[in-house]
């Protein structure tokens, strides 16, 4: 596999740079460094539940094959260590057409069918002192502020910097800059958008409706920007608490507020009960009317292999939830296999049952099944502007990790979803995705 384009790419460069390094100090970056390349086969199939032509689209269906090569060096000796990291990323189209295209999964839309491959290589210096670590070019954010999405063939990837800091015990502070985000579908690194926003012209003349997020740009007012950042970090309160809170602002768009507490209370042997709040304030800056104030809680009682979850979200203010779009991930307890269910005022609950038949002596195995209904916001275009929205999900998720033999480690996922509402389409959708990763070094 090490053969292909964008293996040989990466490897080569990643070498390039052990070269640089004088010799006295190679040993441990050579020495810790690690490399895998991920197979991931994934197929999407989306029934938007209506017929095509006039009508629009009526499904999404594409089947791929990706190669994700990650190479992460040691740190070079001193008390500044230096190393580089790389990602090498390339997509091969196994089925899409010009009547099925936008899943996702590739460069495509409904009229414009994939290439037949696509790639990108991404690199990313570091620098380590004590337990700080400063890394900069091509990165994967995960945190309240910013989640960027791997739930597809390949992984949305941002340009930028991180400064993680764990100095102090159990306080983690974490410090980010981004200008460009390569979005999962996509090989381009491009300006940042926000979520859900539409033109002050649409809005006005409802040909697209301002959405039920009701999030306006300005008049004038470009929906884009070149600089998001953030800072926070979390503290672990007690063994069994941790508290955190981020900042974050894509300029000119929006601005928030995020804290989070998270409380395991262990019961008995095998049973714990887990409380996840969130509360985030966003509120616009200068560009837009972002303003919504979002709450959310999770609540997970886990016996055995059994896990059983009820969640609340609720939105209030003038817009829905304000985050970074292009398939982002926003930090909800609701935000699930489609949906966000984070619309103006929308009021949300979920109910949740998971199962890993390790229990049952079945390891590798693992069940998840979901309900989520929403309603209480607006609807805001056509005939039903002004009558309540109102919708639900269902996805369930069935996983099988090989434990032994030949096909040790590989992986098979099903992912299946149903989606009702009353303002936009209804949706089926199956995923079938398996992933092998193999270790290189």
């Amino acid at each position: 596999m090490l053969k292909t384009p964008i293996a040989r790419g990466v490897a080569l460069a990643t070498l390039g740079a052990t070269l640089v390094i004088p010799t006295l100090a190679q040993a441990a970056f050579i020495e810790d460094t690690k490399a895998n390349l991920e197979l991931r086969n994934f197929y999407f199939n989306r029934d938007f539940r209506q017929e095509g032509g006039a009508k629009g689209q009526s499904k999404a269906e594409e089947w791929g094959q990706g190669f994700l090569l990650r190479v992460e060096s040691g740190y070079t000796e001193g008390t500044v260590g230096f190393g580089i990291d790389a990602l090498g990323l390339q997509g091969l189209k196994l089925y899409s057409s010009e009547d099925t295209g936008g899943s996702g999964l590739m460069p495509s839309s409904f009229g414009n069918e994939a290439p037949g491959d696509w790639s990108s290589i991404g690199f990313t210096g570091k620098a380590k002192v004590s337990e700080t670590i400063l890394k900069v070019g091509t990165l994967q954010f995960k945190n309240p502020a910013i989640g960027n999405s791997d739930s597809r063939l390949l992984p949305q990837t941002m340009q930028g910097a991180q400064l993680v800091s764990k100095e102090i015990k159990g306080l983690t502070l974490d410090v980010g800059y981004a200008n460009r985000i390569n979005h999962r579908d996509s090989t381009n690194n491009e300006v940042m958008e926000l979520n859900g926003a539409v033109s002050a012209n649409d809005a006005a003349n409802l040909t697209k409706g301002s959405g039920t997020r009701n999030i306006v740009m300005d008049s004038g007012a470009a929906n884009e920007s070149n600089d998001f950042r953030y800072i926070g970090g979390s503290y672990q309160v007690t063994k069994d608490l941790t508290a955190g809170y981020y900042y974050s602002n894509l300029e000119d768009l929006y601005k928030q507020h995020s804290f989070n507490l998270v409380h395991v209370l262990p019961i008995a042997e095998g049973q714990s009960l887990k409380t996840d709040l969130r509360y985030a304030r966003s509120k616009d800056d200068g560009s837009s009317n972002v303003d919504n104030k979002a709450f959310g809680a999770m609540v997970t009682y886990s016996l055995s292999g059994h896990s059983f979850g009820l969640g609340y979200q609720k939105m209030s203010g003038d817009t829905g939830f304000a985050y970074i779009g292009g398939a982002t991930d926003p930090y909800l307890v609701n935000y699930v296999q489609i949906n966000d269910f984070a619309n103006a005022d929308e009021k949300s609950w979920q109910a949740r049952y998971d199962y890993n038949f390790a229990a049952m002596g079945v390891p590798g195995l693992t069940f998840m099944t979901r309900y989520i209904t929403g309603d209480n916001f607006e609807r805001t275009a056509g005939a039903s502007a002004g009558t309540e929205g109102k919708e639900w999900e269902r996805d369930m998720d069935i996983a099988y990790t090989f434990q032994t033999g030949a096909l040790k480690n590989l992986n098979v996922k099903w992912r299946n979803a149903t989606v009702r509402n009353n303002y936009g389409s209804d949706l089926d959708e199956n995923r079938l995705i398996v992933s092998y990763t193999i270790p290189l070094m």
